[in-house]
């Protein structure tokens, strides 16, 4: 088991926060990022980093987005989708989204947001996030 299993969200999360901040980012938006990724509402992200969960039981108590799949890219030199440990695939995914906001991807890019070019299969009124 990896060391960053038993870490606690709230402990990384100020990191993740800086990093996006120098690059002009704000903290609702790493707030989205994190809430598009995990399924979970503002109240409910508040409440993970409140109560320590460590990143096992944050990604345990998680509806991962249906589109989670489309992240692709190297993070610390391995390809995501090429992860095998599904819970360490989750955390990389988190980390490449947070790198991507940080570089000033537009935001709708980083949320894996349906485009036309991907086809009308992919675009579904409920992949809006609000």
């Amino acid at each position: 088991m990896s060391r960053i299993f038993t870490t606690s969200v709230a402990s990384v999360y100020p990191l993740y926060l800086a990093k996006v901040e120098r690059k002009g980012r704000t903290r609702a938006e790493l707030d989205q990022v994190i809430c598009w990724l995990t399924g979970y509402d503002a109240a409910a992200l508040a409440q993970r980093l409140n109560d320590g969960s460590t990143f096992e039981q944050f990604f345990a108590e998680a509806t991962l987005n249906e589109h989670a799949g489309l992240i692709t890219g190297s993070i610390c030199g391995v390809r995501v989708e090429s992860i095998d440990d599904p819970l360490m695939q989750k955390i990389r995914y988190l980390d490449k989204l947070v790198d991507e906001l940080a570089k000033g991807r537009p935001l709708e890019k980083v949320l894996r947001a349906p485009t036309a070019a991907r086809g009308a299969s992919a675009a579904a009124p409920s992949d809006t996030v609000g």
